[in-house]
């Protein structure tokens, strides 16, 4: 199944994203910081410069300096149908810039999670190279799959592989099997996205996947392309998910659990749900 035929998808993002740009820097200008529960830091740039380096089947986004304290987690990302990682250019230069590598396949076909699961898996083998850039630079056992639309499939899909310790399936298409997940997921909808609608494809999935510990949230007013270029109102809690997960950060762990979890307090965000692992502390 095809959500959004080949080419269209990139075009329609960059005019979304056009048609956003001054509304979305006249909101940031007059948002109230305390209306937001969850810490609006998570969506400004990190401490790191950021660097990019474009191959023939992935864009690596990482850190400028890799020696730099800790080895760093990774972060394997799938595009939407028919997109590339230009798409999401903002949101991944974020999320290198707060010290996670981030392995974008390049495919604008992502759903089965295969070359997603390639970046991660080249990077472990650079880790182990002497003369590499990546040599003892990468924490091969912080490692999350993450993507839009087609690519949050196939962030599900490589989610099933070991090697895999934490997901975020935003927007996901219909096509993978949540059941087989082994880390703690962050399953994403938009309120309004008429392309993969909450009820029908994204909360399924959260429902479906009672094995691991996992979150359900809809941001809303968000609609299929919200994510575009830099993530969006997404941004901020894609990045305190992984800061949580890969990092072990107890500043971002409150925006996921407890009782008055920022997210789950967030006027931002609707239906937000946690299973029962996930209730129990398990996230």
């Amino acid at each position: 199944m095809t959500l959004f035929p080949g080419r269209v998808f990139l075009a329609v993002v960059v005019a979304f994203a056009a048609v956003l740009v001054a509304p979305a820097a006249h909101a940031a200008e007059t948002a109230d910081p305390a209306a937001s529960s969850v810490d609006p830091r998570w969506a400004e740039p990190g401490p790191f410069a950021v660097a990019v380096d474009t191959g023939l089947s992935h864009t690596f986004y990482r850190p400028a300096v890799l020696d730099q304290g800790a080895p760093h987690p990774v972060i394997v990302w799938g595009n939407g149908t028919g997109a590339t990682p230009a798409a999401y250019d903002g949101l991944l230069r974020h999320w290198a810039s707060y010290g996670f590598i981030v392995a974008a396949a390049n495919t604008p076909f992502a759903n089965d999670g295969k070359a997603m699961l390639g970046g991660a898996r080249w990077l472990i083998g650079e880790n182990q190279r002497p003369g590499s850039r990546y040599h003892r630079k990468v924490d091969t056992k912080a490692i999350g799959s993450a993507g839009h639309s087609q690519g949050g499939a196939g962030a599900i899909n490589a989610g099933a592989d070991p090697i895999v310790t934490t997901t975020i399936a935003l927007q996901p298409g219909p096509l993978a099997d949540a059941g087989k997940l082994h880390g703690p997921t962050l399953f994403l909808a938009g309120q309004t996205d008429t392309i993969v609608k909450p009820g029908s494809i994204v909360l399924p999935f959260y429902e479906a996947a009672e094995q691991i510990p996992a979150v359900y949230a809809e941001l809303k007013g968000a609609g299929h392309f919200e994510p575009a270029l830099d993530g969006g109102r997404f941004r901020g809690v894609l990045t305190a998910w992984f800061t949580y997960r890969l990092k072990g950060d107890e500043r971002a762990k409150a925006e996921f659990a407890g009782p008055s979890c920022g997210l789950c307090t967030d006027p931002e965000w609707s239906d937000v749900r946690r299973n029962d692992k996930a209730e129990s502390g398990q996230v």
